[in-house]
């Protein structure tokens, strides 16, 4: 992808090893949905929530955010599985400072999604980037015209 869209945000789903290592080693892809989701099995004392330090670090060099899908919890079989590792990848992006989407409301009460997350561990200045990260990006990509150059107002 040598050209891309600057008025569209591209969102990858995760779920397998394999996407989750492509989603988060190019600069084009600005999300990574539900890198949880997917055949895992977890160790004994730990979740394989699909994301590692090498991983996130990739994501916060190429400034890739991860992204939960309301949807994805809601219509879930193993949904304490997955709502815990959800909170172990909460807690990754906030070690290595990688950003935080929530996405797919399901026609839910924004507030109430986002109480769920305030109780899955993120803080509410997470939660306010969250909400207002789209618009962030999307300014972004319209002032990007190449690496070391932006427009100004």
């Amino acid at each position: 992808m040598k050209h891309f869209d600057r008025n569209k945000i591209i969102v990858i789903k995760g779920g397998s090893d394999k996407v989750n290592r492509k989603a988060v080693s190019t600069k084009n892809v600005d999300i990574l949905l539900d890198p949880h989701l997917g055949n895992r099995k977890d160790k004994m004392h730990q979740r394989d929530s699909g994301l590692n330090q090498v991983l996130l670090k990739l994501a916060k060099q190429n400034n890739v955010a991860i992204g939960f899908s309301f949807k994805s919890i809601l219509n879930s079989k193993n949904r304490i599985k997955d709502l815990g590792r959800i909170i172990q990848n909460i807690k990754l992006c906030r070690k290595y400072k990688v950003k935080i989407v929530i996405l797919e409301f399901e026609g839910r009460n924004k507030e109430d999604v986002n109480s769920l997350f305030k109780v899955l561990g993120m803080t509410a200045k997470e939660i306010q980037i969250s909400n207002s990260y789209e618009q962030y990006k999307l300014d972004y990509k319209k002032r990007y015209v190449m690496k070391g150059v932006m427009l100004t107002n």
